[in-house]
């Protein structure tokens, strides 16, 4: 197990945010939880996991305000040494149905959210000499899904920042690295997929869980994954 550290989740307050941040608390790092508009879960979710024995508190500010967002990642007490960059949204349509402020709220979210939160934490994780940077991405970004053009692209894009930014911070003691969930049992999911989409869809014939996300993205926390860097890893059950 590694030494404690702190690490900051986005989103950290949604079904699979959620469960990425019991699992570092698990083990043994202080979890900040981010949310914009789910505050109270946030705040009902760190009184969770303090009361369970680890340490958590939420912090709150909009990943696409570029100045919000460095004031917020800035005041954190020490260097944050692992981000889990999971904030992320839906707006589904087909393209030549989709409205402007469709495509550009999803990118604005995962790509500009992406910059904005991670840039003012490089230079003091790469202070210490040791990082992890996880990006949550999606099987979308993978094999496309019919009406998230917009998703898709912004996820894209994050799967190309990741093994950009893998290099750059190769020598540095700090590993990126991406997370493609597939379908996730979650209630963002289970409005979109039925039991029949499932089956048709994932060769496992049943949705994953928050959990099973969350366990491959607590291995690349931890020391375990010093050597895997600049890689996009699905958890699907077997859509790619």
């Amino acid at each position: 197990m590694s030494q404690p550290k702190r690490a900051l989740v986005t989103g950290g307050s949604g079904g699979i945010g959620a469960a990425i941040c019991r699992s570092l608390a698990k083990q043994g790092h202080h979890v900040y939880i981010h949310a914009r508009h789910g505050i109270a879960a946030a705040d009902s979710l760190a009184e969770d996991i303090n009361a369970e024995g680890g340490s958590a508190s939420a912090v709150h500010f909009d990943v696409t305000d570029a100045e919000g967002t460095r004031v917020a990642v800035s005041a954190l007490p020490g260097p944050i040494q692992i981000l889990v960059n999971n904030a992320g949204i839906h707006d589904d349509a087909v393209l030549p149905g989709m409205r402007p402020d469709q495509w550009h709220r999803v990118i604005d979210v995962s790509v500009n959210g992406f910059f904005n939160v991670t840039q003012p934490l490089l230079m003091p994780m790469i202070r210490t000499r040791w990082g992890r940077i996880i990006n949550i991405s999606s099987v979308s970004a993978l094999i496309g899904n019919k009406g998230q053009t917009n998703y898709a692209a912004a996820k894209g894009a994050l799967n190309s920042a990741t093994k950009a930014l893998a290099l750059e911070l190769a020598t540095r003691g700090v590993t990126v690295n991406a997370v493609a969930p597939g379908v996730i049992a979650t209630p963002m999911s289970e409005a979109r997929f039925d039991e029949a989409d499932i089956k048709r869809l994932v060769p496992m014939a049943r949705a994953g869980t928050p959990e099973e996300v969350a366990n491959v993205v607590a291995f690349l926390a931890s020391e375990e994954a010093s050597y895997v860097t600049s890689q996009i890893l699905s958890v699907n059950g077997g859509m790619t």
